[in-house]
């Protein structure tokens, strides 16, 4: 009896496990530098830097689109935004993009990556910034 409860209970951990690992709607998936080049060879993605507009001037990742986390607007900026594209996200260091993240889950955005450790590791890591 005790042999069958452990497979049952593996069984349904096994299960379990695989099926959250399948579904990648409906959360933010914080990703390497690495996998976001990768994901940046994709035409359709939508890649978004959300610091402070000095901040972008200072450097970003080419083709990133800035809409300012602290900015009043930024909810109505993000509904300019394609829903059905997948977004990148990231900033300095991870806070604020994280926050942007949630933000998109609830206006409806269902594929959502954020830079790990932003733009910061991005650099660290020695992918090219645009100025």
């Amino acid at each position: 009896m005790k042999r069958l409860i452990i497979f049952l209970c593996s069984i349904f951990s096994i299960s379990a496990t695989s099926c959250k690992e399948s579904s990648s709607k409906g959360v933010v998936k914080v990703v390497s530098p690495k996998m976001v080049q990768t994901l940046l060879i994709e035409n359709s993605i939508q890649l978004l830097d959300v610091r402070t507009p000095k901040e972008f001037k200072e450097g970003h990742i080419d083709g990133a689109q800035n809409i300012d986390w602290f900015s009043t607007t930024f909810d109505s900026d993000i509904k300019n935004l394609d829903k059905t594209k997948p977004v990148i996200l990231y900033c300095k260091s991870g806070g604020r993009s994280a926050k942007s993240g949630k933000k998109l889950l609830r206006a409806g955005f269902t594929e959502i990556y954020d830079l790990e450790g932003g733009i910061t590791r991005w650099k660290k890591a020695g992918f090219e910034i645009k100025f």
